[in-house]
C-alpha cells in the first residue's frame, strides 16, 4: 500500500539506552523506598499513593487519547499512535506496581478500620461501597477493562502491518466508541476509590472529569517530551512536519484551560454552596501552608502555560513546546500532591524523602517499560491505510 517498510521504521537506540538507564535509575528509587518502608511504613503508603496515581495518568491518558485518535481521525495521530499504543501497554504492569498501596491501604483509609466505621454513621452509610473485598474488587475490574481496551486496540493496529484487510479499520471506531465510555467510568470509579475515599465525608461529581483531564495533561506532556528527541532524529525525523506539531500545541492549550475550567468549577461550587461535608476540603488546602501550593497550581498549571501557548511560534517550535509540557508534567505532580496530601497531613506540606524516593522509583520502572513496548513494532502503523495522506498532506480522514 506504500514504499514504507517496517525495517525502516524501527525505533531508534535511543530508545533502547532509555530503557536501561530508566531501569537503573528505577531500581535505585525502588531500594530507597524499600528503606523507607522499614523506616516509616505510614510515609511510604502514602508517598507510595502519592507516585502510584501521578505515573498511571501517563498509560490511562494515553489510552484515552488513542481512542479519540481511532475516532475522529486526522493525520495528528499517526506520529504519535504507536507512541500511545505502547504507553497503554504498561497499563496490566501498573496493575502490579499498584500493589504495595494495597498492602498498606490501612494507613490511607479510614474507612478499613472497623473502630472508626462502628463510630462514624456517615462511614455505616458508605460501608456496602467503602469495603475491602469490594475495592480489591473493582481494582481488578478497572485493570480488566483498560488491558483489554489497550491490548485488542494495538493488537489490531500490530496485526495491520503484516495482514492488512481492505474495511478492517472499522473496528478500531466501532470499538473505541463503547471503549471510551467504558474507560471514562472505569477511571471516575477508580479516582473516587483511590483519592476520594481518603476524606469519605467530602464529595465532588466533577472529580471524576477532573481525573480525566489530569490524564490527557499527563499524556501530550510526555508526547511533546519524546516528539523533542524523536522528531529531530531517523526515522520519524523525516515525517513529522510543524503542523503535527502545531496541533499537539494546541492539544495541550486545549487541556489546559479545560483542567482550569474544571478546577474552578468545583471550587466555585464548593466554596457558593458553604455545605459542611464539603467546605472543609478547601479549607485544608487554604490553610497552613498549603495556599502556596494552591497558588502555585494556579499559576504554574494555567496562567503560565496558556500564555505561553497563545503564541503560534511556539507552538510549532518543538525544543520550546517541549519545555511547556515539562512544565505541565511538573505541575501534574504537584497537582496530585494537592490533592493526595492534605487529606493525610493537615498541618504541613512539607513533602517526606519518600515522595522523590518513591516517584523516581516507579516512573523509572514505568519509563523502562513503555520503552520495551516502543521498542516492539514500527514507530508508524504502517498498516494503516490512511498513513500516506496523513503524511503526504496532513489532512483528516
Amino acid at each position: 500500500m506504500s514504499e514504507l517498510k517496517a525495517a525502516d521504521l524501527q525505533a531508534p537506540p535511543s530508545i533502547a539506552s532509555l530503557q536501561t538507564r530508566a531501569l537503573g535509575i528505577g531500581l535505585v528509587g525502588l531500594v530507597a523506598s524499600a528503606a523507607g518502608y522499614f523506616n516509616d511504613p505510614k510515609a511510604f503508603t502514602e508517598s507510595y499513593l502519592l507516585a502510584f496515581i501521578y505515573w498511571i495518568a501517563f498509560p490511562l491518558g494515553s489510552l484515552g487519547l488513542m481512542m479519540v485518535h481511532h475516532l475522529s481521525g486526522g493525520g495528528w495521530g499517526m506520529p504519535v499512535r504507536r507512541i500511545f499504543e505502547a504507553s497503554a501497554r504498561t497499563i496490566p504492569f501498573m496493575a502490579i506496581l499498584g500493589l504495595p498501596v494495597i498492602l498498606g491501604m490501612h494507613h490511607l483509609y479510614e474507612w478499613t478500620d472497623a473502630a472508626k466505621v462502628a463510630a462514624d454513621p456517615i462511614l455505616q452509610m458508605k460501608a456496602p461501597y467503602l469495603n475491602v473485598p469490594f475495592f480489591l474488587a473493582r481494582y481488578v475490574l478497572y485493570f480488566v477493562i483498560w488491558t483489554g481496551l489497550a491490548y485488542t486496540l494495538s493488537g489490531w493496529s500490530r496485526a495491520q502491518d503484516t495482514s492488512y484487510a481492505p474495511g478492517s479499520e472499522r473496528k478500531f471506531r466501532l470499538l473505541s466508541g463503547p471503549g471510551i465510555l467504558l474507560y471514562a467510568v472505569a477511571s471516575t470509579f477508580a479516582v473516587v476509590d483511590w483519592l476520594m475515599s481518603l476524606d469519605p465525608h467530602w464529595f465532588s461529581t466533577i472529580f471524576g472529569l477532573l481525573f480525566l483531564i489530569q490524564q490527557a495533561l499527563a499524556a501530550m506532556g510526555f508526547v511533546l517530551l519524546l516528539m523533542a528527541t524523536l522528531s529531530k532524529s531517523a526515522p520519524l525525523g523525516k515525517y513529522v512536519k510543524a503542523e503535527n506539531i502545531h496541533d499537539y500545541g494546541k492539544f495541550l492549550l486545549c487541556f489546559v484551560m479545560v483542567w482550569a475550567y474544571f478546577s474552578f468549577s468545583q471550587f466555585l461550587i464548593i466554596w457558593s454552596a458553604n455545605l459542611p461535608e464539603e467546605i472543609p476540603w478547601y479549607l485544608d488546602r487554604m490553610t497552613h501552608g498549603w495556599e502556596w501550593f494552591s497558588i502555585l497550581l494556579i499559576v504554574g498549571q494555567f496562567f503560565l502555560p496558556f500564555f505561553l501557548l497563545l503564541s503560534r511560534d511556539l507552538k510549532r517550535a518543538i525544543g520550546r513546546l517541549a519545555i511547556v509540557g515539562a512544565l505541565v508534567l511538573l505541575m501534574r505532580y504537584v497537582d496530585f500532591y494537592w490533592n493526595v496530601m492534605p487529606a493525610l497531613h493537615h498541618e504541613t506540606p512539607m513533602p517526606h524523602w519518600t515522595n522523590f524516593a518513591t516517584v523516581i522509583g516507579l516512573g523509572g520502572v514505568w519509563v523502562s517499560l513503555f520503552a520495551w513496548q516502543y521498542q516492539g513494532p514500527p514507530v508508524l502503523p504502517i498498516g494503516d491505510p490512511y498513513l500516506p495522506e496523513a503524511l503526504s498532506s496532513h489532512g483528516a480522514h
